[in-house]
């Protein structure tokens, strides 16, 4: 999105030394910089400072940052008092320029895959802006805003929290007009203390949408459906004794599930291209969110059926052998966790084995979960190999990292394995030795 930096300043409070440049879009890595962009440097782990003059080498057309940089002459800067507020206000003012629906959605599992599906459903119907892989805080968000393309039609905006008053915040930046929670459960229970707790903090994103706009709430979970009580907005429900439905639900042999939708917008029937049963409660929302929109119904449809999830989730792939790797590794908790070792039990194989990691900020409750795990996937005859952690108890074996391919053997036609674990695992680069035959 181009703006001027004055418009910048005036937004951040900030001084500009130099031109008055325009500026399209705007990155935080100056690894990443596009020619054009606003850089903003960071204070994180690394100091965005550091890389400023990088970042103008690489092609920024200007830099903001919260004191006066040692830059070629003639490089833009804009100066502001802290440049993560910074970025959020510059994200507020790129919203203002948008006309079309902005959909925001949040959920304890299943918003990412939400937001690529109903992304894919936009896309067909005119020019869409969409938060990139997880890019769901109060960084990405506001970048998502800012690097929106002149024409976007559709806004898709995910939302993550880490605390109360976050999912607050980013609605601030992003004045959604829909908003959707795909479920609220026990993940990040370790910042948050209880379950009610997280569905207080996702509601935040439901009380702060206009009268005028649609609260797309899980009709399943009562924490979420509850939500209804927090808004103004018109409530529309996805799910079993929802407005938006699901009948007739089969999966084919790569796990993709095909089923009826019906809403009040008409009936139509889906073919994802997605795997998982989980992933067509992320289709309802997806669909719910949509047709709220304004999105046609065979758009829907069409959208749905070239639908692609974002890295590590429900890839089902074949090694060289024959052998089939369901790859779920970005991250995990109690429920995701579940419906990935349902997934592995629907596979037509005779051998299957869930390589797991830690379930990470699970806090009082954690060992608990990884056992309840641990029972499960016993129930449904799945060996575990624990990779890192001894959570899982008694009777799982524990290996690290480097031994896993070496314990699984040779993987043939009749052998299933599911990758899944919080991302502290690391389990995604097992795929790519699976997929090459490693040892």
């Amino acid at each position: 999105m181009r703006l001027r930096l004055s418009d910048l300043a005036t937004m951040t409070d900030g001084e500009v030394i130099g031109a008055d440049v325009e500026i399209d879009g705007a990155a935080i890595d100056s690894r990443t910089i596009e020619r054009g962009q606003l850089f903003v440097a960071i204070r994180a782990a690394r100091d965005g400072h550091d890389f400023a003059a990088n970042a103008v080498a690489a092609g920024a057309s200007a830099v903001m940052v919260d004191h006066r940089v040692d830059l070629d002459a003639g490089v833009p800067q804009l100066v502001v008092g802290d440049t993560i507020d910074g970025l959020s206000r510059c994200g507020s003012l790129a919203r203002k320029q948008l006309t079309g629906p902005v959909i925001a959605i949040t959920g304890s599992v299943g918003k990412t895959s939400t937001k690529d599906l109903l992304a894919a459903i936009c896309r067909e119907a005119g020019v869409t802006t969409a938060s990139e892989k997880s890019l769901n805080n109060e960084m990405g968000v506001p970048l998502t805003l800012l690097n929106a393309a002149e024409a976007t039609e559709w806004t898709v905006i995910e939302m993550g929290a880490r605390g109360h008053g976050h999912i607050r915040h980013l609605c601030s930046i992003v004045s959604p007009t829909i908003g959707v929670v795909t479920t609220v459960a026990a993940a990040h229970t370790e910042l948050f203390g209880t379950v009610e707790e997280i569905g207080t903090a996702k509601s935040e994103l439901v009380a702060a949408l206009p009268e005028w706009g649609t609260a797309v709430l899980n009709a399943e979970v009562e924490l979420v459906s509850s939500m209804a009580s927090v808004t103004k907005a018109d409530v529309l429900l996805f799910g079993d004794d929802g407005e938006v439905y699901a009948t007739g639900v089969e999966l084919d042999d790569d796990l993709r599930p095909s089923f009826m939708l019906h809403s009040p917008w008409g009936v139509a029937e889906i073919r994802l291209a997605v795997a998982g049963m989980q992933n067509v409660m992320n289709a309802l929302a997806a669909s719910a969110a949509a047709l709220a929109a304004g999105v046609p119904l065979r758009h829907v449809a069409a959208g749905l059926a070239r639908a692609e999830l974002s890295p590590w989730r429900m890839q089902l792939l074949r090694t060289p052998t024959g052998g089939r790797v369901l790859n779920d590794a970005y991250n995990a908790s109690p429920a995701s966790m579940t419906a990935a070792l349902v997934a592995l039990s629907q596979l037509d194989v005779d051998r299957r084995v869930a390589v797991l990691g830690l379930m990470a900020e699970l806090g009082d409750i954690s060992a608990t979960e990884h056992r309840h795990v641990r029972d499960f996937a016993e129930s449904l005859g799945i060996r575990i190999l624990a990779v890192g952690t001894s959570l899982y108890g008694d009777g799982v074996e524990v290996v690290e990292l480097d031994q896993v391919v070496r314990r699984l053997g040779e993987m043939g036609a009749g052998d299933a394995v599911l990758l899944k674990g919080s991302r502290v695992a690391g389990l995604e680069v097992l795929a790519g030795e699976l997929l090459r035959g490693t040892a």
